[in-house]
C-alpha cells in the first residue's frame, strides 16, 4: 500500500519549471559562450563576477530575439521621411 501511495504521489507532482533566458550572462573563464545567463540586472551579474576573471555580457538569445514575430504591418506605398 505504501509503494502504491508513493507512486500515485509522483504522478501528481507539478510540472517542471520553464527555462527562462535572462538578459545578462557571465562570460569568459571556463564558461564558454554565451556563458551562465542567470542574471536579471547588470548589477547582479557584476556582483557575481567581482573578483573572478570573468565579465558580464548581454545574452545573445535575448538581445537578438525578434520583438515582433509575424507579418510586419502594412505601411502603404508612400512613406513620410
Amino acid at each position: 500500500m505504501t509503494v502504491l501511495a508513493a507512486g500515485a504521489a509522483s504522478f501528481a507532482s507539478p510540472t517542471p519549471a520553464k527555462a527562462y533566458d535572462y538578459p545578462w550572462c557571465i562570460q569568459g573563464g571556463g564558461w564558454g559562450y554565451p556563458g551562465e545567463c542567470s542574471y536579471q540586472t547588470y548589477e547582479q551579474c557584476m556582483a557575481t563576477a567581482s573578483g573572478r576573471f570573468v565579465y558580464c555580457g548581454i545574452n545573445p538569445r535575448v538581445a537578438f530575439d525578434r520583438a515582433y514575430r509575424g507579418r510586419p504591418p502594412y505601411r502603404g506605398p508612400y512613406r513620410e521621411w
